[in-house]
């Protein structure tokens, strides 16, 4: 069977259904492959148990700035249906010994949260937070929102002006390097690394020493989408619809066709085969060049650029999802009452060497203790549990593999969760959840659900061996096109990376708008 498109869209990610539905918006027939019979990826939420009226958001939940995004504004996303709610007091790291630090939408709030603390590293924030802001503003947001630049041209425009100097100088540094430099107390410093994004960039890696000072200048918080994170996948899906694009679940494609030296279509493990001139690949490099290209159509040093394709050591993450009768009630609460309000909930870290002891249980996979973080959303969102009940998470940085093993997941991953339990009850006392109230999901069981997030990486790839910027996935391939006419990729391992920023895929359609004459 032959059915002729304009484009295909490998994967219904949000990157993908996004792209799609500005291909639709211009004119273009297309269609989705989605091997999953859910769409959205890891825009997922689940009900447990069956026909509870429980739901659990068991992928991406705290979603940073959605609704600054362009493409949420160009696709109408909040009148499909995607409405967020960004709570005053977005974090609060709660120490073992009861006292927190809160980051807060004002500034000033959280500024004053850091000097009960140390005034000294207050004063540093306030510094560094006015110094950033035209940095982000002017450069770093904009960045993100096109291809980007080759490396040298970069640098020369950055050269050009004050505030491209300072965000080249301090780039070089790594984020715990910036902050060993410019701060002092060690639960302040704990503190900006894990607001940063640990699961983001390894702590260590020169290059990434802006991101401390950036975070301080942003003006993009942690969100949750009313209704589940799949109320934004159900939304782009009605964007897609609604001009003319169609997607297909349960469909895994078997290979991207190719004659006379460009793309032609797609041939699905159905045996239907889908012409179209254009392709565009939502899927990780190894999917994308080495499992659905033809090895004759593809030059070796792409093989092999594709092969070495490196995925983050420490991005999985093991977790845990409770139904409850109440929220939980932080002891720590008595004394600092608004930490009931907060989003997220960072606890047991105080000390910036529990990132190194976290980094070394990744490298020899064991355990390392626990530091999680994670949210009650029924406390702001009634509508994702039954009537006076509630749901909450907690996440926690584990390694994929388990004494050199990944299987070993499967045995102990529910013992594993008894005890993460029980050290969030040393924070909350009233939590209580009978054993059929509550389930764990590992970093192996990531891997099963989402292929393409390769060893329980969330982010579909590091940051690290300079996969970043024009350079990620790799070496030419970095500006969203393949290597072949009509190949183009749109997935999390382009620029600017993984979460749930739709940027790859805005991107990725501004080259197709290029290439494509398209209005």
């Amino acid at each position: 069977m032959t059915k002729p498109y304009d484009a295909i869209v490998l994967g219904a990610g949000h990157n993908g259904l996004i792209l799609q539905a500005y291909l639709g918006q211009a004119g273009l027939r297309t269609i989705c492959l989605e091997r999953r019979p859910t769409l959205g990826g890891g825009l997922t939420t689940i009900e447990f148990p069956a026909a509870s009226g429980f739901w659990h958001n068991t992928h991406s939940f705290f979603h940073r700035g959605v609704t600054t995004q362009p493409w949420y504004q160009d696709l109408e996303l909040q009148e499909r249906g995607a409405h967020y709610i960004e709570p005053d007091l977005n974090v609060a790291l709660i120490c073992p010994n009861g006292r927190s630090i809160q980051w807060w939408k004002d500034i000033d709030r959280t500024i004053d949260s850091f000097a009960e603390i140390s005034p000294q590293d207050a004063d540093t924030l306030r510094r560094w937070q006015e110094r950033f802001q035209s940095i982000v503003r002017d450069i770093l947001i904009p960045e993100s929102q096109q291809p980007p630049l080759a490396p040298d041209v970069r640098r020369r425009q950055l050269e050009k002006t004050d505030d491209g100097r300072l965000l080249l100088s301090t780039s070089q540094l790594s984020p715990l390097e910036f902050v060993e430099r410019e701060f002092e107390h060690p639960t302040v410093k704990a503190a900006l690394l894990f607001f940063n994004g640990l699961r983001e960039v390894d702590l260590r890696l020169p290059g990434f020493g802006h991101h401390i000072p950036s975070l301080l200048a942003a003006d993009r918080f942690a969100q949750m989408c009313v209704g589940g994170s799949r109320q934004l996948a159900r939304a782009l899906a009605r964007a897609v619809r609604e001009t003319g694009g169609s997607i297909e679940l349960n469909t895994a494609p078997r290979k991207i066709c190719v004659e006379a030296g460009r793309i032609t279509g797609v041939e699905t493990e159905d045996g239907d085969l889908l012409r179209a001139n254009v392709v565009v690949s939502s899927l990780n490099p190894q999917q994308t060049f080495l499992e659905l290209l033809d090895a004759r159509y593809v030059p070796q040093q792409w093989k092999q650029l594709a092969k070495q394709y490196h995925y983050n050591l420490l991005a999985p993450l093991f977790a845990l999802y409770v139904n409850l009768d109440e929220p939980p009630c932080y002891r720590a609460a008595e004394y600092t009452p608004q930490l009931a309000d907060a989003l997220m909930v960072i606890l047991g870290l105080d000390r910036v060497e529990q990132f190194h002891e976290i980094l070394l249980h990744h490298e020899t996979g064991t355990f390392p203790p626990s530091v999680m973080w994670g949210s009650c959303p029924t406390r702001f969102d009634p509508s994702q549990a039954p009537s006076g009940k509630h749901t909450a998470f907690m996440w926690e940085k584990l390694p994929y593999k388990l004494h050199t093993e990944a299987g070993h997941w499967d045995q102990v991953k529910r013992e594993h969760g008894e005890k993460l339990l029980q050290d969030w009850r040393s924070y909350a006392p009233n939590l209580s959840a009978s054993a059929d109230q509550w389930f764990t999901q590992s970093p192996l069981d990531t891997e099963r659900s989402l292929v393409n997030m390769r060893r329980g990486d969330l982010l579909v790839g590091s940051f690290d061996r300079g996969q970043t910027g024009y350079h990620r996935p790799f070496p030419g391939a970095g500006h969203y096109r393949g290597h072949l006419p009509g190949l183009y990729l749109c997935g999390s391992s382009c620029h600017p990376g993984g979460n749930i920023t739709g940027l790859p895929g805005y991107n990725c359609v501004q080259v197709l708008r290029t290439d494509l004459g398209l209005n």
